[in-house]
């Protein structure tokens, strides 16, 4: 059953970090982390989704899904594999974007990936000593953030709305392809990922942080919740061109 909206109060023994779309690529998330001194006995980390496709590591999802300081909301690519096995992908499609390591799994392994990554939340909320943070992988599809906390929870909310809500979650480009400034009202920060970028980049209030680790020339981002300051530094032009 999922929970689409998970809650975490503040960290006040360690650190809390988010990371840009990883794609399978966790034996470098890792190295990353033990760099930066990441202590997993008092430090979070939390993801903007697209764990797995593309990169080599894919089939590691659960391990880290597991880990008590690791936590993820679903992208699209985790779209895709819960898609998979219930019949709602086109096999070739799904192969071309990164897919194929799962299009080559047994229909047990198939389904034991999709059961687990749609047990993940749409949204997260992080408390900060500043303020609440969302984390969502692509866009908060409304102007506000407890409006879109409300539609992913409340039940008098009709399935399909909700479908629409989920899908422009994990899905739209609208914001940072207008270049929309607007930002999230009721938040202190929106952290997303979904489109590759050169470097790191705000619009508003929403911090746009996968810089496509899993191609050639890209590289993870992460941001610090409690400054949110982005490493690397996040330079001042925002630049959306994809890696």
């Amino acid at each position: 059953m999922n929970t689409f909206v998970q809650h975490y109060t503040k960290n006040t023994l360690g650190r809390d970090f988010a990371v840009g779309d990883i794609h399978g690529m966790f034996s470098l998330l890792q190295t990353e982390l033990d760099g930066m001194g990441f202590d997993p006995s008092v430090d979070r980390l939390f993801s903007v989704g697209d764990l797995v496709d593309r990169g080599p590591d894919s089939e590691l999802c659960l391990e880290w899904i597991a880990k008590p300081w690791f936590h993820a909301v679903q992208g699209n690519h985790e779209d895709m594999a819960i898609r998979w096995p219930n019949g709602h992908m086109d096999g070739g499609n799904y192969a071309a974007n990164g897919g194929g390591w799962n299009v080559a799994n047994t229909p047990d392994s198939q389904r034991q990936y999709a059961d687990a990554l749609g047990a993940l939340p749409i949204a997260i909320e992080v408390e900060t000593a500043e303020g609440m943070v969302g984390i969502v992988h692509a866009d908060c599809p409304f102007p506000n953030w407890p409006d879109f906390i409300w539609a992913l929870s409340n039940e008098s909310i009709t399935k399909n709305m909700r479908d629409r809500v989920i899908d422009a979650a994990m899905w739209s480009r609208e914001r940072i392809q207008s270049e929309d400034q607007s930002g999230v009202e009721d938040v202190r920060a929106v952290i997303v990922g979904h489109t590759p970028l050169k470097r790191p980049s705000v619009l508003g209030n929403v911090y746009h942080i996968d810089t496509g680790a899993v191609f050639r020339e890209g590289y993870f981002t992460f941001i610090d919740l409690a400054t949110l300051e982005t490493i690397p530094a996040m330079p001042k032009k925002l630049d959306w061109e994809a890696v």
